[in-house]
């Protein structure tokens, strides 16, 4: 069963959502245990920055994959052919 658009489009939100909660609730748990203490603003700011970096990186692996499984197929079809 392939998955629609709409499909990977609400998988990936939901995880940029669940990412940056578990981000926000590690930092107020674990940033304290090290000696530092952050505001609200400041978490939510971290939670941007790590946020942004998370899908800037999941993009450029899911385009490197995707291209490099691209060309593996082009290859196997070629020596099939």
């Amino acid at each position: 069963m392939n998955q629609t658009r709409i499909g990977s489009l609400i998988e990936a939100l939901m995880n940029v959502v669940i990412g940056f909660l578990v981000n926000m609730v590690a930092n107020f748990v674990i940033l304290p245990l090290i000696g530092f203490h952050i505001t609200l603003g400041q978490n939510f700011f971290i939670g941007v920055l790590y946020t942004v970096v998370s899908v800037v990186r999941s993009y450029t692996i899911r385009r490197f994959f995707n291209n490099r499984l691209h060309v593996t197929a082009q290859r196997l079809a070629g020596r099939v052919l």
